[in-house]
């Protein structure tokens, strides 16, 4: 039992579910207490500067800076008196975590008196430095000024440090020198302006009284849990985040009796405790459950205007894998730590409100709001069909690209469902110029059972092997992976609808300048819209090889590079639409892409030289060691004159021995194919190298890898396997 791996395991089998307990009985009391809100604010802030910046985040205009001296006083006061000692500006680099820099309030006068200071100007721009972030080339190494600056329409919160003090975060956008955005919040704000622009100008067709709209995002949290012993006893999920080795266990997810199970003790002790930190931070998280693979968990969330939720989703990531830290737990965010079972997403539940509290994708049996309704969703399919590959692109990444296509996610082509329902409705509308929508109000299951109240049927089913389903009231976006900021997707997505909503206006705006009457118009461009884009509708199954053949007839476009999905950022179509939209100008795009490009290569990498090492250093030298005592068995039989009974064992030897052969090999192909790529300079070509010729190794050698772990005896085996990680009670 010297085994390092068993050692792990031993103290993995020790622990115990962590006591946790509620701040206060009801969670009304607690909720959004770390929160500097809109209730904090009423009651801090002057009547006048309350109303002003609370106008400035309705309208996205600018707080005047004496108004910033008094927001920030109250923000000083109200996180002083809660224990908080310092601030600092919270941002979303393009590293894909989260980045901060803590100032203290303490100050010390000139004559040496020490105060608590925090004025407006610290409040609204800060300056840390942009030279260790991700730029593609819009900065020199040596260029190092960039710049924070407060976002109002994100409630400042207190974290909690762990050691008695709290800090006061600000979300804030993250910007160069010379303007150009270095993060995702920046582009994502111009985005969401841009919708807001664009479809309220298509509602003023509709409701004159509709003045704004809010697209909302729930975006579900997919994610594993494992020991943290067992954890840091396999390095591959220490420095890749995923099993770059593990045979698959006997029992998987085959029996599927994980899904929606009983929650592991630990596991809800775990997600207890973060919720009621979610929930001090003013995340409303209210569904936990049981995903299909062993090990697999999910956390969901209230809609919320999209800037929010985004930035509830990257907090909310931090603050898991702090609180795994207390209960000596890790969370895997990576879109495929294990082979073999079910990877993660980050489900993106997408729609739009209006200032007058209308659901702009809710179906209605009003012939008016039925038109209205249909108007907004044939132009977000239209937007989708127009610009799939940009879509494709927006959820590109090196995690991603093991988990798409991979029997637990949808496939790399990007498709729309509606379900039957209004599939019908659209045909009706193409064919007869009919709206007719079915809300399926009054539609009830008649169970037959007297006990059981009538169960009210949705509009439409749900399809889970579509990359972007309608599920009643809004848009699924299943493609995007458990580890990705969603900023990114949403600013495309939002961006694309805008795009294609400001085509509409144009388009229908002609026709009523030649007198054509308005409703008549729009469902006659309706129609066309449909018509040119309803191949992308697809009711069936995502997973199946016959979608992917039908695709092609259709045209469809079926990317399952990262690097080649992210070329279409760079193409003239998409720098024109980011450019019209006023989301993105063409330095800012060239930089993202080469920005994903270097972070697919850098992941990549690390995952080949982490495959090398344990390849050889650890299983090859385990394997030999092993051989070295089935040799001495064999021989001990031979002089026995046992020959007979000594051949198997020397099947196993020549087993081993051929086995290792190819994984020496193997290694030393992927490392010559990886020197080959780090010697291009070109960083498109670099990463397509990458992709193929250095991952094509990967499979080969894992596979000789899996084969060993079967051979040698558990006791030798050096790495904790798949059957002890993934069962966590």
């Amino acid at each position: 039992m010297s085994n390092f791996r068993f050692k792990a395991l031993e103290i993995a089998q020790s622990r115990q579910a962590m006591a946790v307990a509620a701040p206060t009985e009801r969670v009304a009391d607690f909720f959004g207490s770390y929160t500097f809100n809109n209730e904090v604010m009423r009651t801090l802030l002057s009547p006048e500067a309350y109303i002003k910046v609370t106008e400035a985040i309705q309208t996205n205009g600018q707080i005047d800076r004496n108004i910033a001296d008094e927001v920030a006083g109250a923000m000083k006061s109200w996180a002083t008196s809660k224990g908080a000692t310092h601030y600092t500006h919270w941002f979303q680099p393009l590293t894909g975590e989260t980045a901060e820099k803590h100032d203290a309030f303490f100050d010390i006068t000139i004559d040496g008196k020490a105060i608590e200071k925090f004025k407006g100007s610290a409040l609204v721009q800060q300056e840390p430095d942009a030279s260790s972030f991700p730029n593609g080339g819009l900065r020199n190494t040596f260029e190092a000024r960039g710049y924070t600056g407060w976002d109002p329409s994100s409630p400042a919160f207190l974290m909690d440090n762990g050691a008695g003090g709290k800090t006061l975060c600000i979300p804030s956008v993250f910007i160069s020198y010379t303007g150009e955005a270095l993060d995702y919040k920046t582009p994502l704000l111009k985005a969401l302006n841009a919708l807001d622009k664009a479809a309220t100008a298509v509602c003023q067709y509709f409701d004159r009284n509709i003045t704004k709209v809010t697209p909302t995002l729930g975006p579900e949290q997919e994610y594993f849990v494992v020991d943290r012993a067992l954890f840091y006893a396999r390095p591959d999920l220490v420095l890749a985040g995923r099993t770059v080795f593990g045979h698959a266990p006997a029992r998987g997810q085959q029996l599927e009796d994980h899904y929606f199970g009983s929650i592991p003790p630990r596991i809800n002790a775990f997600m207890v405790d973060f919720e009621f930190e979610s929930m001090k931070l003013g995340m409303p998280v209210r569904t936990r459950h049981n995903e299909v693979a062993p090990g697999q968990f999910e956390v969901a969330p209230t809609f919320e205007e999209v800037n929010l939720a985004i930035d509830h989703n990257a907090l909310l990531m931090d603050l898991m894998e702090k609180i795994a830290e207390k209960h000596n737990l890790k969370v895997l965010f990576h879109e495929k730590p294990f082979a073999g079972i079910n990877g993660s997403g980050k489900h993106n539940n997408w729609s739009m409100g209006t200032n007058t509290g209308v659901n702009l994708l809710a179906p209605s049996t009003k012939p008016k709001e039925s038109l209205r309704f249909l108007t907004f969703l044939v132009n977000v399919v239209k937007a989708v069909h127009d610009n799939a590959d940009l879509l494709r692109a927006s959820i590109a990444s090196a995690g991603n690209e093991y988990r798409l296509g991979a029997n637990e996610a949808p496939p790399a082509i990007v498709s729309v469902f509606l379900g039957e329902s209004l599939t019908q409705a659209l045909n009706d509308l193409e064919t007869k110029s009919e709206v007719t929508v079915n809300k399926g109000d009054n539609v009830y299951y008649k169970l037959g059972l007297n006990r059981i109240p009538s169960l009210m049927r949705d509009n439409t089913d749900r399809n889970r092997t579509s990359p972007f389903a309608f599920t009643g009231n809004k848009f699924e976006f299943r493609a995007v992976g458990s580890s990705a900021n969603s900023a990114s997707t949403m600013t495309v997505l939002n961006a694309i609808v805008a795009d294609q909503l400001n085509k509409f206006k144009t388009d229908l705006d002609e026709r009523l300048a030649k007198g054509e009457k308005k409703e008549l118009a729009i469902v006659d461009i309706l129609k066309a819209y449909y018509s040119n884009t309803k191949r992308i509708l697809f009711e069936g199954n995502g997973y199946s090889d016959e979608w992917v053949e039908e695709a092609a007839r259709r045209g469809l476009s079926n990317i399952k590079s990262s690097p080649e999905a992210l070329g279409v950022y760079v193409q003239p179509e998409s720098l024109a639409l980011f450019e019209r939209t006023g989301v993105l100008s063409h330095a800012e795009v060239e930089s993202r892409y080469e920005i994903e490009l270097e972070k697919y290569i850098k992941n990549v990498q690390i995952e080949s030289r982490v495959m090398g090492d344990l390849a050889m250093n650890h299983v090859v030298s385990t394997a030999l060691k092993y051989q070295n005592k089935l040799a001495e068995t064999a021989r001990n039989l031979v002089e026995l004159g046992m020959v007979a009974e000594a051949e198997p064992i020397k099947d196993i030897l020549r087993e081993i021995s051929t086995r290792v052969l190819v994984i020496k090999k193997g290694v030393e192909a992927m490392i010559e194919s990886r020197k080959k790529a780090n010697n291009t300079t070109d960083t498109a070509e670099r990463a397509k190298l990458y992709a193929t010729e250095v991952k094509d190794h990967f499979e080969i050698i894992r596979y000789e890898v899996d084969k060993l772990e079967e051979i040698v005896d558990d006791e030798d085996w050096p790495l904790i396997k798949y059957r002890e990680l993934l069962f966590v009670k």
